[in-house]
């Protein structure tokens, strides 16, 4: 551990190396404040790879920090269609790589450091006195242990997704007797035989099933016995299929056209008012699904396209105020609450909501919004060029807010009482993630 004491002389340590996280980066190098990235995964938006065949909604227009554009300028960039609409592997590998190797953020950056713990150097979540002036301590699963002047977490909710169960709770048989496919398959690609001549039920109402019950009706008119369900908590499927035309982001509106044709003709069978309770294997193999009215399907794979959650499991010995049903700070959970507000009804936020009591430690990106699955990729980039402004003592600066996002045609109104994503959260989106090939939501931090 290094020998330096005084918290102002220690770099901020961002976690994670996705969009956001670099984003806080370029903020950080513009500041002129010393920082580190600490990336679980090989590379850059390693998280991202995992969903790359997933094609955005928002146009990469929409996708690039400002910041990070201008490191990237200087670097000799050369930037995409700002039309085009990118997949998750373009954004690895156009932006994110790119971004993580110009001169001025790369020698800081460093990759296959899993982070463990966080707290504060000799004082643990009991103790005041001397609390602000001693440093953190974030510990590797190496064992090494990095000094911090603060922490920027920005390492999202990937690798938590919600479980299958109606209730919050894993479904009674879920991942012991039975294995669940996770958010956003590959249906056509490396995932396809899997489900080829295969019956699926994708579970959850969002963007992400959306995308997958497409990619399964594509997979059904190449594949004979290919069957596909769809299966939603709430009484009504009807907010999945979206704004329609009067979406400004033409693919995510033109997404829930088409899964409201295929269930209007039949190729995706919906089954409403199913919360999941229960699974279990069949006498030949099979997976039984039942919900906690008694009902049950009898499929042979089972999607759970259910969303995602902040684990903050890591800050045990840090002093949270965390909302008790979102698991977002108490200042921002009002402003984000699935039962109130979308994605287009958020307020621009910053450096004021997203603090802890613990005086340097900030949640940023999808992280966040812990189970709210209305993040947008730009809210993420102005949350952390506030946090920067903030931890350079420009405070005018931090709290000036700004957030110009497009109209979605959806993200307006108030849901009823079950909340607009009640039945299944999309992953938070990148300005809601998804049309294309294989399509969905997805985040990152």
């Amino acid at each position: 551990m290094s020998t330096v004491t005084s918290p102002a002389d220690l770099p901020v340590v961002v976690l994670g190396a996705g969009p956001v996280g670099l984003a806080a980066a370029a903020h950080l190098h513009a500041r002129s404040l010393p920082f580190v990235v600490l990336e679980a995964g090989p590379h850059a938006g390693a998280a991202v790879t995992d969903w790359g065949h997933v094609r955005l909604f928002s146009p990469w227009r929409w996708t690039v920090d400002a910041a990070a554009r201008a490191l990237l300028d200087d670097a000799g960039w050369t930037a995409p269609d700002p039309g085009a609409l990118p997949t998750g592997a373009d954004l690895v590998a156009q932006y994110l790589r790119p971004l993580a190797a110009v001169p001025a953020l790369a020698p800081h950056v460093r990759y296959g450091e899993r982070v463990v713990a966080v707290a504060r150097r000799d004082v643990d979540v009991v103790r005041t006195a001397g609390r602000e002036a001693s440093p953190f301590v974030v510990r590797l699963e190496s064992g090494e242990e990095l000094l911090g002047r603060a922490v920027v977490d920005a390492s999202g909710t990937w690798r938590t997704p919600n479980p299958l169960g109606g209730n919050g709770l894993p479904a009674l048989g879920e991942g012991t007797e039975v294995a669940v496919e996770p958010a956003l398959p590959d249906v056509p690609g490396a995932d396809r035989d899997r489900f080829a001549g295969r019956h699926t039920l994708v579970v959850g109402s969002g963007h992400s099933a959306a995308g997958t019950l497409a990619a399964l009706v594509d997979l059904a008119a190449q594949a004979p016995g290919t069957e596909v369900t769809w299966a939603v908590r709430r009484g009504s499927a009807e907010h999945a299929f979206g704004g329609g035309t009067a979406d400004a982001l033409p693919a995510r509106g033109e997404l829930g056209a088409t899964l409201q044709t295929l269930v209007a003709g039949g190729a995706v069978r919906l089954v409403t008012g199913f919360a999941v309770h229960a699974l279990a294997r069949t006498a030949d193999g099979r997976v039984a699904v039942t919900s906690t009215g008694g009902d049950a399907l009898v499929v042979d794979r089972v999607v759970a396209a259910t969303g995602f959650r902040a684990d903050h499991g890591l800050t045990t010995e840090l002093r949270l105020d965390v909302d008790p049903v979102l698991g977002a700070t108490r200042a921002l959970a009002p402003l984000i609450d699935p039962n109130e507000h979308s994605c287009g009804t958020v307020p621009p936020h910053g450096v004021d909501e997203l603090s802890h009591p613990e005086a340097g430690y900030y949640v940023v990106g999808m992280k966040s919004y812990g189970r709210a699955p209305t993040f947008l990729m730009a809210t993420g980039y102005e949350q952390v060029r506030s946090v920067a402004a903030a931890l350079a003592g420009d405070w005018a600066a931090a709290r000036e807010v700004h957030l110009d996002l497009p109209e979605t045609g959806v993200c307006s109104g108030v849901p009823d009482a079950l909340g607009t994503w009640a039945a299944g959260a999309p992953g938070p989106s990148l300005l809601p993630v998804g049309a294309g090939p294989a399509t969905g939501a997805a985040c990152c931090g």
